[in-house]
């Protein structure tokens, strides 16, 4: 015979859930942990993938990234007729720049601070055809020294084209060609222009926007500050003479 607890015996043991109740609980409980997983690697994946576009727009200088329409590339590409030599884009977002001047065959180079657009632009220079002579590179354009690229494609926004001027202006050879996009540059004349409104392309001739014959150097620099400081040495002891001669 089975033995029936006393009352005493069923109040210390509590009440028995039933053998379904249990795993209901369980199964709750799994769900509860794989919803929990599911939402935290989606808010990590879109984390992973909206800094880099978020992160610029935190820097003093912000360079965001638009697609160049059909009609820019095809102005740009316009402006390098009857070039040639290496070509860098200066913040190349996905790449369409740089893959479409490898087309024409130039040896083409892209600078883009967001590794998202650089991995893309690569996998786009690959279904393109062009991946021996288009390449991609993470890094910020302000420590890049472009010295050795004959033309220059930049997309720019107004805030940082003064600095952009300057670093091109020391560092540029001058049978360089600088191709501006969007924003023209501030103090430079363009020697061509193209296009209408947003698409609107500006070419830059180093050799004509330094009007002196030559590329500015450290040596032309340094003579340029010598003899500053020359005239204040010499304008410093013409003002002592005169004092002494008062006194």
């Amino acid at each position: 015979m089975e033995r029936v607890g006393t009352p005493e015996e069923e109040r210390q043991a509590g009440p028995v859930l039933p053998t379904s109740l249990e795993s209901d609980s369980s199964k709750r409980t799994s769900w509860g942990f794989l919803i929990t997983g599911v939402v935290g690697g989606a808010l990590l994946t879109v984390y992973a993938v909206a800094t880099p576009f978020i992160t610029p727009a935190l820097r003093k200088v912000c360079l965001p990234f638009v697609p160049a329409t059909s009609k820019q590339v095809e102005n740009v590409v316009r402006m390098l007729r009857h070039r040639r030599g290496p070509l860098v884009d200066i913040g190349s977002g996905d790449g369409r720049i740089v893959i479409a001047a490898a087309k024409e065959g130039f040896p083409a180079v892209g600078y883009e601070l967001n590794p998202w657009l650089v991995w893309y632009s690569r996998y786009r220079a690959w279904r393109a055809g062009v991946h021996g002579s288009a390449k991609f590179y993470i890094s910020d354009l302000w420590k890049v020294t472009f010295a050795q690229y004959s033309n220059v494609v930049i997309f720019g926004v107004p805030q940082m084209m003064p600095q952009l001027e300057k670093k091109l202006e020391l560092e540029l050879e001058d049978g360089a060609r600088v191709i501006a996009c969007r924003f023209p540059f501030p103090r430079w004349t363009p020697d061509h222009t193209t296009g209408e409104g947003i698409d609107t392309v500006w070419a830059y001739d180093m050799s004509a926007q330094r009007g002196r014959g030559g590329r500015p150097n450290q040596e032309w620099v340094g003579q340029k500050n010598l003899s500053e400081t020359a005239g204040l040495q010499a304008s410093s002891s013409e003002t002592r003479s005169k004092l002494l001669d008062v006194e």
